[in-house]
């Protein structure tokens, strides 16, 4: 019977010794001159590769691989399921508590920050829509506040960046459904700028792109084909008034020029319709123009002064092929662009009139989930389901007034505003977007 010394050093022996390959098993020990496996099985039968020990070549520490290590022995998502469930969980969680799901783990973290968690959501249907305004206080700041209108919360955004904090005349549009870019404008202190920068809903982070051709401010932009153009505008020099266009490729990461304007101007209103970009703006004679683009063509020409422009008005949007406008201060009515007809023969009432005031008055028209959204300088938001058939009941059921803190909070600050005799210099809404995350 061997002694326990000798059996403890052939169980050290063997735990060093690389494990042994039967010969006849192994196919590298068959002729060097047989240079494929193939050929080395025809000589070879019922023959495997073996399986070679980890040998170290170099008598260096080798230094290990965390991505390796991280894979080999990471948690699942969720404990007791599969990670492909554990996401399909996770995408249903409701759009407000993302901040928190980012702060459980790591591996909770770099799912959030990638696309393939948000496009997953977007593909199943259950994307969230917020409404993202921009304001101007009475001392000129710029701020933002973000409305979930599912739960009716206001949320805290981060601050804007420096150079937009107090800055004028600057664009606003949105790209992939949730990139908010603000493009040009005049700084106080630097002038007109070029600069481009966009806010990503999905990271609740602002990054910076590609600065714009010319310096610009009070000038016209849309988005069309997931392309960001923008036209006119005015900026410093002697042609202070421009004609030139350019967009922007997202795709590409690059500004363009296109073909100039068929006159200079700073337009004031604008909307796409029908694949086309109407600007209605003044001249530098302070003149009415009115000029639209073809971007399947790259041409502009004068619009004529009947039809559709004639009873254009600001603010105005369009939903599913029909242009809308706001018929009143308040935007408490709704006038519909009849193609047929060439007119704005058609209206939508919500017979219930709010008043006149700057507070009141309706800053900004935005689809909504299938609906239009109305935004008001005092934050009070209304709905209005204009699919919904004129026979199925009164107009005044089309409109939904959105209750939520929003409008606890305007009438604190009107109140305080009252008292400090301030009334007419609240903040006022910029630009009004809508983001999906």
């Amino acid at each position: 019977m061997d002694s326990e010394g000798e059996v403890w050093r052939r169980d050290v022996a063997r735990r060093n010794h690389p494990p042994l390959v039967d010969s006849r098993a192994c196919l590298c020990r068959v002729d060097a001159g047989l240079k494929t496996v193939t050929g080395a099985k025809k000589y070879v039968p019922s023959t495997k590769l073996c399986v070679q020990p980890r040998i170290r070549t170099s008598i260096h520490p080798v230094r290990p691989n965390p991505a390796f290590d991280r894979n080999r022995i990471q948690s699942p998502l969720l404990p007791g399921l599969p990670d492909d469930l554990a996401i399909a969980c996770l995408i249903r969680v409701p759009r407000p508590e993302h901040r928190k799901l980012r702060l459980v783990c790591k591996r909770w973290q770099r799912l959030l920050a990638g696309n393939y968690f948000y496009s997953l959501r977007k593909s199943l249907g259950v994307a969230e829509e917020w409404i993202y305004i921009i304001r101007r206080d009475r001392e000129g700041r710029i701020s933002w506040d973000a409305f979930d209108p599912r739960f009716q919360l206001w949320h805290p955004l981060p601050p804007v960046p420096k150079e937009y904090s107090k800055a004028i005349g600057f664009g606003s549009a949105v790209l992939h459904g949730c990139h908010l870019y603000l493009f040009g404008g005049k700084d106080p202190c630097k002038g007109s700028m070029r600069r481009v920068i966009y806010y990503n809903a999905r990271t609740n982070k602002w990054h910076r792109a590609p600065d714009m051709l010319r310096r610009r401010h009070f000038f016209g932009a849309c988005v069309i084909n997931n392309c960001l153009y923008v036209a006119g505008g005015e900026s410093e020099g002697v042609h202070r008034f421009l004609r030139s266009a350019e967009f922007y490729d997202p795709s590409k990461n690059r500004w363009s020029f296109v073909s100039e304007m068929s006159a200079a101007m700073v337009p004031f209103i604008g909307v796409v319709y029908e694949g086309k970009w109407f600007l209605k703006g003044l001249g530098p004679q302070q003149q009415l123009l009115t000029d639209v683009y073809f971007p399947e063509t790259d041409t502009w020409c004068p619009a004529s002064s009947g039809g559709m422009v004639a009873g254009w008005r600001n603010p105005s949007v369009c939903l599913n092929g029909r242009l809308f406008a706001l018929d009143c201060r308040d935007g408490c009515m709704l006038r519909v662009y009849d193609a047929g007809a060439g007119s704005w023969s058609r209206h939508i009432d919500s017979k219930l009139h709010l008043g006149s005031s700057r507070a009141l008055e309706a800053a900004a028209l935005v689809p909504l989930n299938g609906k239009l959204c109305i935004v008001r300088n005092n934050m009070s938001i209304t709905l209005v389901d204009v699919e919904a058939r004129d026979g199925a009941g009164s107009g005044d059921q089309r409109w939904e007034t959105i209750a939520g803190k929003g409008q606890l909070k305007t009438f604190v600050t009107n109140l305080l505003s009252n008292i400090a005799g301030r009334r007419s210099n609240r903040s006022y809404i910029v630009h009004c977007q809508v983001l999906q995350a």
